[in-house]
């Protein structure tokens, strides 16, 4: 079964490749209000790369209020077979300065086994793979797929929530895949079985009724801006740790991560002391942290010798696995009213929050993703866990409390740049990822459908 779907994938791979070109070719910018024709523009030929050789039946829905075209693609299940639902998007971040880039941005290259380009790992790579998993097999999966190809991931699928709800019924599926996320190191397949959720809070401080000379009324008054200071200073202890009170810390995955290399990969620069304490997965993938986001005070340059009267900030808290973001968001906003400096006076505001997610791995359906991708790339598949968030894949999860949840990387690594310039996919894992998803679904028509 490997070496057939190998020479399969092999064969139907320079047609997916021209696709995802064509595919990076569109500025797909969720972001971007007046990119909404770009976005249909992408929908269109989405749909039109399932109708050759990958899918049965194939539409574009537009009947959720506000949210961008969604792409849906499904092959029948043979009966007693389960059924496979496939995520992608296709929509893509801001590009930024082009002059950063080196070469341009929405124009593909190929360079050192590398595709780069925006959208190249994230997560037009994830559309690609689906094609190829689905034409290796002639459009004709052993097993149903649903395949959902969304345009808002990039700012948080804001709408999902509603789609899944609308059209619960038929994307229903014993398994989920969801091809976005990275692989470990380039050449080791890794399932994200972990993911942080994230609260947000606005916290505004006020001290003065006006802005007041620093000189005659300095060293009295408190100014806003430096009362704002100490209440973000609360927020951790002297060694770092999260000190909002009833947070909840995870279990990460049995998959080591060397600080020596988290330092490289951050960017942390010499002399600078990591945050908290244990091994990094415990910090990075299964415990709370806290980030000041944005400051609104008075810019330096061109600054008044005055107190500031008002200032506020932009407060992120990513939330462990088993925790809930609600209840942890409510904490936050807690922390910032309880520990207002010298009385000043302060408001928080509410914001956006994710819900984080752990996956139950222990399932015939995990077994059985294990030893495809583990034929496809040689090496044997390890767990990770993302210190980010990823809103839907939480909502996936609570929509289908029964089928099984994997996350995995199309062809993407540490080294791919996702959101950044440069943004590039590994194109030997890139081919790895689509036979992995062919042989995964040869794999699952052993397993009974629900």
């Amino acid at each position: 079964m490997t070496d057939d779907l190998r020479r399969a994938v092999r064969k139907v791979l320079p047609g997916v490749r021209a696709d995802l070109e064509a595919l990076i070719r569109i500025p797909s910018v969720s972001a971007d209000p007046a990119a909404a024709g770009e976005l249909r523009r992408c929908a269109e030929l989405t749909a039109q790369l399932f109708r050759t050789g990958a899918a049965r039946e194939v539409r574009i829905l537009d009947d959720v209020p506000g949210g961008p075209p969604v792409v849906l693609a499904s092959c029948p299940a043979p009966p007693g077979r389960p059924t496979v639902l496939l995520y992608a998007h296709y929509d893509v971040q801001p590009a930024g300065d082009p002059a950063l880039w080196s070469s341009a941005p929405f124009e593909p290259r190929e360079s050192g086994g590398r595709l780069y380009a925006r959208g190249s790992a994230d997560d037009k790579a994830g559309i690609a793979t689906h094609l190829a998993a689905l034409r290796a097999h002639g459009g004709r999966p052993p097993v149903g797929v649903v395949v959902i190809v969304e345009g808002e991931e990039e700012i948080g699928s804001p709408t999902l929530g509603a789609f899944l709800d609308r059209h619960r019924d038929e994307l229903a599926a014993d398994v989920i895949v969801l091809a976005d996320s990275e692989n470990i190191e380039a050449g080791v397949p890794s399932f994200t079985t972990t993911l942080r959720g994230m609260a947000n809070c606005v916290v505004e401080v006020r001290t003065l009724a006006q802005s007041v000379h620093s000189g005659t009324y300095g060293g009295a008054a408190p100014d806003a801006l430096t009362t704002l200071c100490r209440l973000l200073a609360t927020l951790h202890d002297e060694d770092g740790h999260v000190a909002v009170g009833g947070l909840v810390t995870g279990r990460p995955p049995e998959t080591g991560y060397p600080a020596e290399r988290y330092r490289a990969e951050a960017g942390v620069l010499d002399g600078v002391k990591l945050l908290g304490s244990g091994g990094i997965p415990e910090r990075v993938w299964a415990g709370p942290a806290a980030t000041v986001l944005a400051i609104d005070a008075p810019r330096v340059s061109g600054a008044a010798n005055a107190l500031t009267a008002s200032a506020r900030a932009k407060v992120s808290l990513r939330v462990a696995p088993g925790d809930d973001a609600v209840r942890a968001r409510a904490a936050l906003a807690g922390h910032l009213r309880e520990h207002a400096p010298w009385g000043a006076q302060v408001e928080v505001t509410e914001a956006e929050i994710a819900q984080p997610y752990a996956a139950d791995t222990r399932s015939t359906a995990f077994d059985a993703a294990r030893r495809a991708y583990q034929r496809a790339y040689g090496v044997d598949v390890v767990d990770l866990g993302g210190g980010g968030a990823i809103p839907f894949v939480a909502e996936f999860a609570a929509a289908y409390p029964g089928a099984a949840v994997l996350v995995t990387s199309p062809g993407g690594d540490p080294a791919a740049r996702a959101h950044s310039t440069d943004e590039n996919l590994h194109l030997a894992d890139f081919e790895r990822a689509c036979l992995a998803e062919a042989l995964l679904l040869a794999e699952l028509a052993d397993l009974p459908g629900t």
